[in-house]
């Protein structure tokens, strides 16, 4: 069982060679050695690759979460996403050639870019969280999911971004969260549209009959002739 300082040394041994290798130029032996652990002592923790990005985000999620401004609590819930977000980019500045790296590797291999994504997601959930916004239930995976594809852009942005002042980095990522509360608002204005549909199909799978009101069943209470009639 290894410590959890061995643990972080590990993530960052394979950081390390992330952004000196790629992320296909390197093996499993080779975290192991920078490392200085036994290749059993690596299996017992992380199964492979993945697993090491897994726990770098998951610790990344933790510095975050951990350095949340209080004295946003009473701002409204965009304005502490963004805060948020813009405090994990400062969190992930000291591992740009790492990511640079990632990204170019998931450009070029699907099943990777699905595993990055997968992980991404779980990882923009808790920052939902941490801004206050629900994060349980079908509308919320897809917040987490499109915050995830946001997140991502805003990145691409960031990692070209040589401004201290970080504005261009700013500017993509108050524009992603515009874009993400306007098609949010569509997704919604959808999900009511389709609501009395959609109950009304499960009602007909279901064998029931639909609700009826007097006017639809032309009679008022004990079978007496509707007024409108």
């Amino acid at each position: 069982m290894a410590t959890q300082k061995t643990k972080q040394k590990i993530v960052a041994t394979f950081l390390q060679l992330v952004g000196e290798r790629g992320w296909n130029g390197f093996e499993m032996t080779d975290i192991a050695a920078g490392a200085g652990v036994k290749l059993s002592v690596l299996r017992s923790e992380f199964s492979g690759k993945t697993a090491c990005f897994r726990a770098f985000l998951s610790d990344l999620d933790q510095t975050v979460l951990d350095g949340i401004d209080e004295d946003m609590a009473d701002q409204p819930a965009r304005e502490r996403l963004f805060d948020i977000l813009m405090a994990r980019l400062d969190a992930l500045a000291p591992h740009k050639e790492a990511l640079r790296r990632i990204r170019r590797a998931a450009t070029r291999d699907p099943q990777l870019a699905l595993k990055i994504n997968r992980e991404a997601v779980t990882s923009m959930r808790w920052m939902l969280i941490a801004a206050g916004i629900p994060a349980s239930g079908p509308r919320a995976s897809v917040m987490a999911q499109g915050l995830a594809i946001a997140f991502a852009r805003v990145v691409d942005v960031w990692l070209e971004d040589e401004d201290p002042g970080l504005a261009r980095t700013m500017s993509a990522l108050d524009r992603q969260l515009d874009e993400g509360e306007s098609w949010m608002g569509r997704l919604d204005s959808v999900s009511r549209f389709l609501k009395p549909i959609l109950s009304a199909a499960r009602r007909r799978k279901a064998g029931k009959p639909a609700p009826e009101t007097g006017s639809a069943a032309g009679e008022g209470p004990a079978g007496a002739a509707s007024p409108a009639a």
